[in-house]
């Protein structure tokens, strides 16, 4: 169905710039100025300074004659970290066993933006038990490429669905009284020489592809704190990068709050002062003692420290800095002034107490479970082979991940939960002793590890005995610190050595659905994974991602029907990784011949604009996802503006069981005078429908829905002519289209 709706008409309009944006909710940063001026004039230069650095682990600043106390700070992005201490020692005894959340795909894959509230309050409320001011999340670099260690912490390849997601969760943290701090700015895309790598894009692709997120999280969230990421980007580092943190987030996007480094990320006490950081975390002292800023080594060799934080960047050095240029004292005020807003926002101070959090409690793990049931993925189901029926008399359980806790692996991101269901106990938990259900190990985490003979018989034979076998397998973090390196493939600070199934699994799974074809896959891991040796002789395939404390539960629910899935895949699927186009038109892990250089060479054709736009075939489609009831799309009702549209459908749930269906709205410009993609996400809405239930769903499309950045203006652009409009299940399951002419 075509609908043409003629919105006006001009035959040499110039292109149109943007439509005044919504209120900044920056500005709930500025209700404290006149007794932040009032404490700026009481602070010595030396106290200003000391505010700059950290003084342990993860606590930075404190004045306490003036009454500004400490800023704590704490990991992570789905749960608040085990204690630390003041040393990176750890803590015995501490109450830091607590709601570990499922990974931020999963939030991704709900595609239900009141869920990210409700996981943003969960995080904020347990920060808050803790003591914590700034919680270091969320994260939202884009992922690029399959192989970055770090994409189990992010959401999306789409900018869209990122800034949709992260303003709740961003406003679910900062109505606990506690600051969100959302990281890594800007384009930190992989692990592999995250600390020295030097990337280059477009302003296209810089404007259209890789800050959206973050613009949404400042100006749409209100985050009070950022965190600058390691990499350079475009010859400096990202952390004192002016373009970024003065022009861009400061400067055209109002930011009011504190800009914080990532642990390590300052290099240099000049550029720090006059580009945009304001705080200082964790600097490497051995690197420090190493560092070409050579007017900072000095300083530090001459200072009389009290501690070793004070050979920082922030610290010594700039008040020595400072003292001989004078010029510099507005920049360290400014600084100075953004810590205390952020400080007088979660009301550290002013009077105001912080209402109470909560910790682990039945409401958090529920929410845990929430976002796990809506976050699982089906990405196979031939011939209904589920919901599984509970009156099947044997199971099979087979794969180490069945039975592996991942609370406390990833790196930074690991979380000491409560408690934590596997795969094998949610199945326990949910069947009873109504069925028998036996377990086959099948596979050894550990780096380089191959099919062993051995666990493949045991499975095999645990297969053949069984009605059903639900194999469980995929990636898999590193516990901690101490063994990342050894058996992670979704971890910190390193990235995977390619798309493939760890472990030896490609083997260990043809073996077990020769011996039971009634075989259901079940694939925990934090990214895209190449399932093409088997996907094709497999009935039932499931995407549940690292589904925190309650996985196990949601797993099972979800197998046996007590859930319909609504999941979709927030990111593509390549069929193999040389597909990918990072892979294919960019630059990975670096410029040939420069391990130190990097060229985003496939610009804005990231994820399914690269798929779709070049007609290159997925594993799975972005968007996707299976349920067991079916929808129907009705007609499309187009309302124009001269530079927005409001689309409207019905849509009804025509098969038996209850369930979601994520209403995706694509758009795609017909007559642009630059290349743009096939289409791009521009609109959804997640409705929950009955069955034989319909419901009207109506979305918005305002002007940056037909944009694209103009280099040449360095502005945004409507360029008039005639649109497109798509609208479907995933960016490859279209059920209508409409046309616009603006």
């Amino acid at each position: 169905m075509t609908n043409v709706c003629q919105a006006q008409t001009t035959s040499a309009a110039k292109p149109r710039t943007p439509s005044a944006p919504t209120t900044n909710r920056q500005q709930a940063l500025l209700g404290h100025e006149t007794e932040i001026n009032a404490l700026l004039k009481k602070l010595t230069l030396e106290e200003k300074v000391h505010m700059l650095h950290a003084n342990s682990a993860f606590a930075a600043g404190g004045v306490e004659h003036l009454g500004i106390p400490e800023i704590m700070t704490s990991d992570g992005p789905h749960g608040v970290r085990p204690e630390q201490g003041r040393d990176w020692k750890g803590v015995k005894g501490a109450n830091d066993a607590g709601t570990y959340l499922p990974n931020n795909n999963t939030l991704a894959s709900t595609w239900n933006p009141e869920l990210g509230y409700a996981y943003g309050t969960v995080l904020g409320s347990e920060a808050n038990f803790r003591g914590k001011d700034i919680i270091l999340g969320p994260g939202i670099n884009i992922v690029r490429t399959p192989l970055n260690g770090r994409n189990f912490e992010y959401l999306s390849e789409d900018p869209f669905l990122i800034s949709k997601m992260v303003v709740g969760y961003i406003r679910g943290v900062q109505d606990q009284g506690v600051s969100a701090c959302v990281k890594h700015y800007a384009a930190n895309n992989q692990e592999t020489h995250r600390n020295d790598i030097d990337v280059d894009m477009s302003e296209r692709a810089l404007r259209e592809i890789y800050l959206p997120g973050f613009k949404a999280a400042i100006q749409q969230g209100g985050a009070y704190s950022l965190m600058g990421s390691y990499n350079k980007f475009r010859g400096t580092y990202a952390t004192e990068n002016a373009y970024l943190m003065n022009d861009i987030l400061k400067g055209e996007w109002g930011f009011k709050g504190l800009v914080m480094s990532d642990w390590g990320s300052v290099h240099n006490t000049q550029d720090a002062l006059r580009n945009g950081t304001d705080l200082e975390m964790g600097t490497d002292l051995e690197l420090l003692n190493n560092s070409v800023d050579q007017s900072a080594t000095a300083s530090i060799a001459n200072a009389p420290t009290k501690n070793v934080y004070d050979r920082f960047y922030l610290a010594d050095a700039a008040l020595d800095a400072i003292k001989k240029d004078p010029k510099l004292v507005p920049l360290l005020d400014d600084k100075v002034r953004r810590i205390l807003r952020v400080m007088y926002a979660t009301n550290m101070m002013g009077g105001t107490k912080r209402k109470p959090g909560a910790y682990n409690t039945k409401e958090h793990q529920a929410t845990a479970l929430k976002v796990a049931e809506e976050g699982i993925v089906l990405l196979k189901n031939e011939g209904n082979m589920l919901p599984l029926k509970k009156s099947v008399k044997t199971i099979a359980v087979i794969g180490e991940n069945a039975n592996r806790e991942n609370g406390l692996g990833g790196g930074s991101a690991q979380v000491k939960p409560k408690y934590e269901i596997t795969a094998l106990q949610g199945l326990k938990n949910t069947l009873g002793d109504q069925v028998k259900i036996t377990y086959a190990q099948g596979y050894k985490i550990a780096r380089g590890q191959k099919a062993d003979p051995q666990m493949i018989a045991e499975a095999v034979a645990a297969a053949k005995a069984a009605d059903v076998v639900v194999y469980v397998g995929g990636s898999t973090h590193g516990y901690d610190y101490s063994k990342w390196s050894d058996n992670a493939y979704d971890a910190e600070g390193t990235d995977k050595p390619d798309m493939k199934m760890p472990f030896g699994q490609d083997e260990l799974i043809q073996a077990v659905q020769k011996a039971n074809p009634n075989t259901v896959v079940v694939l925990l891991g934090g990214g895209p994974i190449d399932v093409s040796p088997w996907v094709g002789q497999t009935k039932a395939l499931v995407e549940a991602w690292y589904p925190g404390m309650e996985g196990g539960n949601a797993i099972a629910h979800v197998l046996f029907g007590d859930v319909n899935p609504s999941g979709k895949l927030p990111f593509t699927f390549p069929a193999k990784l040389e597909d990918s186009p990072a892979h294919k038109l960019g630059e990975y892990p670096s410029t040939p011949g420069n391990e130190l250089k990097q060229t985003y060479k496939e610009d804005i054709f990231v994820g399914y604009r690269y798929f779709d736009t070049y007609k290159v075939a997925p594993q799975f489609a972005f968007g996707y996802g299976l349920s067991y009831t079916s929808f129907d799309y009705g007609k499309l009702t187009m309302t124009p503006g001269t530079q927005s549209a409001t689309v409207s459908l019905t849509v009804r749930n025509t098969g038996k069981m209850a369930g979601a269906e994520v209403v995706q709205l694509y758009v795609k410009d017909e007559q642009s005078s630059v290349k743009r993609p096939e289409k791009e996400l521009k609109a959804f809405e997640k409705v929950f429908l009955k069955p034989g239930e319909s419901k009207t769903v109506t979305l918005k499309l305002g002007a940056d829905a037909f944009q694209y950045y103009d280099e040449g203006k360095k502005q945004w652009v409507l360029e008039p002519g005639k649109f497109q409009v798509l609208v479907g299940s995933s960016s490859r399951d279209i059920r209508q289209t409409g046309n616009l002419t603006l």
